[in-house]
């Protein structure tokens, strides 16, 4: 009799997991979409005719199936930011890590689990520039039939989707920096939520509105979705409520300004109690690099919030914005998000099996084959991670050749520090010259499933300091602790938070400075590292973890999908992944 009982509890505990969960299934369409923005009209690539593309909306414990066919002329992949693929490596998306890419007139099915995870994440085309317009939001709320979120309950919930725009094609610019070897040219405009606001030409009518009532609450859900820029975010009259940051809750962090790197997400509560009115929203880039600062986008999106019982006519208030140069600001946001503690969160590892120290930074390399216009002499512009410069596979991905102990398409010895210590962040430090060049080569770290890894990240001067925005796939680390100048660990490690540290995906690595982040590799495949400046990852900044499989099966790596993508044809480079691909 007991047995029985027993039987039946499990049976019912069984049918309830069963239906708290759902299956969330999308069809992505990818194609050429006209649209018209700054006096001019432009074939962009979007999703579903959409910019930005649809929202996926889930709760924790669903599965997603997003069916993507590639009506667009261009090699594309699809990556879903921040999720934890937990035993489906195959659909994380990064082309030539993961996947070969989808080809024109092809389509690949994306299947994963929703484990562990509540907040906002996003999507995006992982295979070139593309991103600038093929992305778009993820929602994940608490499990059906659990309790709702650890703060108070929102009025509304809206999404706020910071881009960056160009007015040539997207493909054309970056295919240019790859034959000139140089880098690319700034963007044109930003946006929120897919329009550019009205402090542009011919853009009176291209601006988001969100309309409130007095005395509501607002969770605002910001991503930087922008390729190369970090963002301030203000709204005038009003300020905001931290309460989560890459999908992640954080202790609540009160403050008027968002500051946000592209691949981060910043959830906010926001309260309407201002006179009403209308108020404008504002995003203008933060520029973390030093003098001599290269050119970059000075100009400021908008949209407006609009109180229901204003004036329609009333004119909006614009909100004081930072510097563009202001590390102070930037600095104070991301260092003083702590992690809310909750009873069965994950706590910071205080073993660590793995150390590593890796700068990361701008150089120049040797010009590669197709590179037709670059400077043979001065060479091209290149970045690297402990002065390794990543060469994406051009014949099959990392994760197959894993899978399937292919050899000679990467090496698993990627330095666990670099070839010589020095003044990192001081620029007339002899030293930089010596590792100013750099070579091309597919290295990756080689992890023992479980095994926990400490990471110094340490910002060079070479070619200038800069905020390098760090995302790791699949995975979320600790911030234990970031600073300015040359990381010292006797110093360092008096000053770490090894109690309620911010959990993250993506860190912006402070301008000439450091950070150290712990996590621990319990998912077994291949996981692109990178930093989130999409110019800086076609120019070398990129390793990847290949993370061995458990003991179990529970912890072993599944084949691939039986309509998994195999290159159909060699890429000869780098860029045909942009206009060398295009099928004509």
């Amino acid at each position: 009799m007991a047995r029985l009982v027993l039987i039946l509890a499990i049976a019912l505990v069984f049918v309830a997991s069963m239906a708290d969960a759902a299956v969330v299934e999308h069809t992505f369409h990818v194609g050429n979409l006209t649209v018209r923005r700054l006096c001019q009209s432009r074939v962009i690539t979007a999703v579903n005719g959409r910019l930005p593309g649809p929202t996926i909306d889930v709760h924790e414990g669903d599965t997603v199936v997003v069916h993507v066919i590639n009506d667009s002329p261009y090699n594309l992949t699809i990556h879903w930011h921040g999720i934890f693929q937990i035993l489906s490596a195959w659909a994380d998306g990064p082309s030539m890590i993961t996947q070969c890419p989808i080809q024109p007139g092809n389509s690949y099915t994306y299947k994963f689990k929703i484990t562990g995870q509540e907040g906002t994440l996003w999507w995006h085309e992982h295979s070139s520039v593309l991103r600038e317009t093929v992305y778009g939001a993820i929602i994940i709320r608490p499990r059906r039939g659990t309790k709702a979120y650890p703060f108070p309950k929102p009025d509304k919930e809206v999404p706020i989707l910071l881009g960056e725009w160009w007015n040539a094609n997207i493909v054309d610019v970056a295919t240019q920096a790859f034959l000139t070897g140089d880098a690319m040219n700034v963007s044109d405009a930003y946006t929120i939520n897919g329009k550019t606001g009205d402090l542009y030409p011919c853009s009176t009518e291209d601006i988001y509105e969100l309309e409130v009532e007095t005395g509501k609450t607002y969770l605002l859900r910001i991503i930087n979705a922008a390729l190369d820029n970090q963002l301030f975010f203000k709204i005038a009259g009003h300020r905001f409520t931290v309460v989560a940051v890459d999908a992640s809750y954080t202790n609540p962090y009160k403050t008027d300004l968002i500051v946000i790197s592209p691949g981060q997400t910043v959830d906010a509560l926001m309260v309407a109690d201002a006179t009403p009115a209308s108020y404008y929203m504002a995003a203008l880039p933060y520029i973390s690099t030093a003098s001599p600062r290269p050119a970059f986008d000075n100009t400021t999106t908008t949209g407006i919030v609009r109180y229901k019982s204003a004036s329609p006519s009333s004119q909006p208030v614009m909100p004081t914005m930072p510097s563009f140069f202001d590390n102070d600001a930037a600095f104070r946001f991301y260092s003083n998000l702590t992690g809310l503690l909750r009873p069965g969160d994950r706590t910071v590892p205080l073993h660590v099996d793995e150390r590593m120290f890796v700068t990361v930074g701008l150089g120049r390399t040797a010009c590669q084959p197709g590179q037709v216009l670059c400077n043979q002499t001065a060479g091209a512009l290149a970045a690297s991670m402990n002065n390794a410069s990543f060469q994406f596979p051009t014949t099959i991905s990392i994760l197959q050749a894993h899978y399937e102990g292919v050899k000679g398409v990467y090496t698993a010895d990627f330095p666990d520090e670099p070839p010589v210590f020095f003044d990192f962040t001081n620029a007339s430090d002899p030293s930089l010259q010596y590792l100013m060049f750099t070579s091309k080569s597919t290295k990756v770290k080689r992890l023992k499933y479980n095994t926990t890894v400490e990471m110094v990240l340490q910002d060079t001067a070479i070619l200038g300091i800069e905020s390098h925005p760090m995302h790791i796939h699949s995975f979320n680390f600790f911030v234990v602790a970031q600073g300015f100048g040359n990381y010292d660990q006797a110093t360092a490690e008096k000053s770490y938070n090894l109690v309620d540290p911010q959990l993250r995906n993506t860190i912006a690595v402070p301008t000439g400075g450091w950070a150290v982040i712990r996590f621990t590799a319990n998912n077994p495949g291949v996981w692109l590292m990178h930093c989130h400046f999409d110019s800086h990852l076609l120019l070398g900044l990129a390793t990847a973890f290949e993370v061995d499989n458990g003991p179990t099966a529970e912890s072993t790596l599944p084949p691939p999908p039986p309509d998994y993508p195999t290159c159909q044809i060699q890429l000869r480079s780098v860029a045909d992944n942009w206009k060398l691909n295009k099928i004509e």
